[in-house]
């Protein structure tokens, strides 16, 4: 299909828990839909959407990946464009990227486990989105696979609006068809993967027929006429119920569940064509004019509006931008304009990616996705339009970066191309963040997790060809005078021709937290010249961040400069700049110094059975418990103050010790005296 109509156009993103089977299914819907004649295995890395060496050594997906394919049901040909997300919870930017442009969210469940840590933030993830989705349960051919099992699992924790539309012939290895519960028919598929019409079996038909009854009930119940028809005994067709039962499906009063296997392909045709019949048209998208929210239909006619949603390098053709065209309809050479910056962007040629491939695209209408390469100006979450259209994006909820290394290059040749390299990484990735601490002189690279900074390097490496060796995050330690004190700083040097000379008599108290150095004079009679006061002031300054009795920076002080004495020749700014130094160091040495460590601000949300050791686990790690809240699903969040130098794994020890269900939040709140006994053994972790 060349020219796809909006109307036809079906945007579905994979998502679930990681190794629930996402990449697999989608293996099987293209090979279904014709794209590829066999099925590649995750395991070797032979499918179309795991190609990087990053995710075939893991065995898991570690970035979105696009199969487009086409399919024709009912008569009608649709363009799907399917999405495949990772499942591992270091890789959520990517989940959230491709629900951003999604219209559709295909929730996997593998039907030997049921809801696991991934389900449940992926349902998560599209609540908040308000995005309309169907749950696949999948696997239902393995050993241990239970469809009534993981449905109930589903209800209990997603509630009613989770409703079977399918039923499994058969279980484990006895799995051979599907029993549809909107058209109370049945199919049963050959070891080719065709099915055709057969019989409900006996000890399955009355089970079918009432929740046939029970759906027909519940989705007639949202239009009127129809409801009206249903209790009068006025049959109603599948294809009546189907309408209402879509309308439903977009608005979020119905998630569906569908069962197949990937691997034997049964059920693949039916979930095809319920993602064309039932799953929703591109929707409108809400976007800022003028700072006021405002929803954009997706229009093929409309005034061009272009997303841009991801940028990623290709070895082949350089920068590559992933597009949705929101609104409108563009060709390749169009030209539009940035409307965050106003820059220019011609699109130079536009194409579909699928896995590796591209695909030449010549028009590309509302509602669908494809890729331009090499434009100038326009990062990621920007929007293309024609000049003078102020429209802008809102700002994303991108996951907290929460896990963090230390990265310098492996070599010198590589150390002036880091910064650029990490530049380009995270433009690809803006769920990874690079920050410069000048406090301990190292360059941060921060992600979500252990693995999702692996893969970065080993990315950062392949595609930027910059080696980074990485070492233990440093603590930002501080300190500051442990008690008020007033000393004396002096220069006195003189070893032939102009010497130098200064004396300035300082008075220090502790400040409080975040004041920094507050610098006063309150020398009378000119003991030291007004000239030379700036002079003190910078000499405090750079004596500070040299470091105190522990080698931190010293920081909250209070200077009052009472008292000095200056000679009018040897006297320069020099010389009162060495004198200050000196005082700061004579004042450490005479009150003695406290540690000051950063204090972090933590939201952990973790499941009801894990509170109890999450709580004891925080205690252990010096916190100040501020409070919990229940949330619905049996969530509770846990509100705490945690020293910085506690938490540089944690992210990864709440996983282990909520079995996956954890996660935290967090961010700097403040600083404070870190206990003496820690201070003296020079804690740094």
């Amino acid at each position: 299909m060349d020219d796809p109509r909006t109307q036809d156009i079906r945007t579905i993103a994979v998502i679930g828990h990681s190794g629930s089977g996402k990449t697999t299914l989608v293996e099987a819907l293209l090979q279904r839909a014709g794209v590829i004649g066999r099925m590649g295995r995750t395991e070797d890395g032979s499918t179309v959407c795991d190609t990087e060496p990053e995710a075939t050594s893991r065995g898991i997906s570690t970035s979105l990946a696009f199969a487009p394919l086409d399919w024709t049901t009912a008569g009608r040909g649709h363009r799907v464009n399917v999405i495949d997300t990772p499942g591992h919870d270091d890789f959520g930017y990517a989940v959230d990227v491709a629900l951003s442009v999604a219209d559709l969210a295909v929730l996997v469940v593998a039907a030997t486990n049921g809801v696991e840590p991934g389900t449940q933030r992926a349902w998560a993830r599209c609540t908040a989105l308000h995005l309309p989705a169907l749950v696949f349960v999948t696997k239902e051919d393995k050993s241990g696979a239970d469809f009534h099992r993981v449905l109930t699992d589903l209800q209990d924790r997603f509630g009613p609006t989770v409703r079977p539309l399918e039923l499994p012939l058969g279980e484990r290895a006895d799995f051979h068809g599907i029993a549809d519960l909107l058209t109370d028919t049945d199919a049963d598929y050959d070891g080719e993967g065709h099915s055709h019409p057969v019989a409900a079996p006996s000890e399955l038909a009355a089970e079918q027929h009432r929740l046939h009854e029970d759906l027909v009930e519940e989705v007639v119940t949202g239009d009127d006429d129809q409801l009206e028809r249903y209790l009068a005994g006025d049959p109603l067709t599948p294809a009546e119920i189907g309408a209402t039962l879509a309308a439903e499906i977009a608005a979020g009063s119905v998630v569906p569940v569908l069962v197949g296997s990937a691997i034997t392909g049964v059920g693949i045709t039916e979930l095809l064509d319920h993602v064309c019949l039932l799953g929703p048209a591109p929707r409108p998208t809400r976007v800022l004019v003028g700072g006021r929210e405002t929803d954009v239909p997706a229009d093929p006619d409309g005034e061009p509006l272009v997303h841009v949603f991801r940028t990623l390098s290709d070895p082949f053709v350089g920068q590559v931008s992933l597009i949705k065209v929101l609104s409108g309809t563009v060709q390749a050479e169009d030209h539009l304009t940035n409307t965050d910056t106003g820059a220019a962007e011609r699109l130079h040629g536009l194409f579909r990616i699928r896995g590796v491939d591209h695909l030449m695209a010549i028009r590309v209408p509302a509602g669908d996705i494809a890729a331009v390469a090499k434009l100038s100006d326009s990062p990621t979450r920007t929007l293309l339009a024609r000049p003078g259209r102020p429209v802008t994006l809102g700002e994303p909820a991108w996951p907290e970066p929460g896990f963090a290394v230390a990265v310098h290059a492996a070599s010198p040749a590589e150390e002036d191309r880091l910064p650029e390299a990490l530049r380009r990484l995270c433009t690809e990735d803006p769920a990874l963040v690079t920050e410069h601490v000048a406090d301990t002189g190292q360059v941060l690279l921060r992600g979500t997790g252990d693995m999702h900074l692996d893969v970065a390097l080993e990315r950062l490496e392949r595609k930027f060809a910059v080696h980074a060796v990485t070492e233990p995050v440093r603590v930002a330690f501080r300190e500051t005078l442990a008690a008020p004190v007033e000393v004396e700083g002096r220069v006195k040097k003189q070893s032939g021709g102009h010497g130098q000379f200064a004396v300035v008599r300082v008075r220090f108290t502790p400040a409080p937290r975040g004041t920094g150095l507050t610098f006063e004079s309150k020398v009378v009679g000119g003991a030291v010249p007004r000239q030379y006061v700036p002079a003190v002031q910078r000499g405090l300054t750079e004596a500070m961040a040299a470091g105190g009795a522990h080698g931190y920076p010293v920081v909250d002080l209070v200077a009052e400069c009472v008292d000095g004495r200056y000679h009018s020749v040897d006297s320069s700014e020099m010389a009162f700049r060495a004198a200050a130094g000196h005082a700061l160091r004579e004042a450490v040495a005479q009150a003695g110094t406290v540690v000051l460590e950063p204090i972090s601000a933590v939201q952990v949300s973790v499941p009801d059975s894990s509170t109890g050791d999450v709580l004891a686990d925080l205690g252990a790690r010096r916190a100040q418990v501020r409070g919990t809240r229940t949330l619905d699903g049996g969530t509770q969040v846990i509100e705490a103050l945690v020293p910085a130098a506690e938490l540089g794994r944690y992210v990864l020890d709440l996983r282990s010790l909520t079995g996956g269900w954890g996660s935290v939040r967090s961010t700097h709140d403040h600083y404070d005296v870190q206990p003496a006994r820690l201070a003296a053994r020079g804690t740094d972790r």
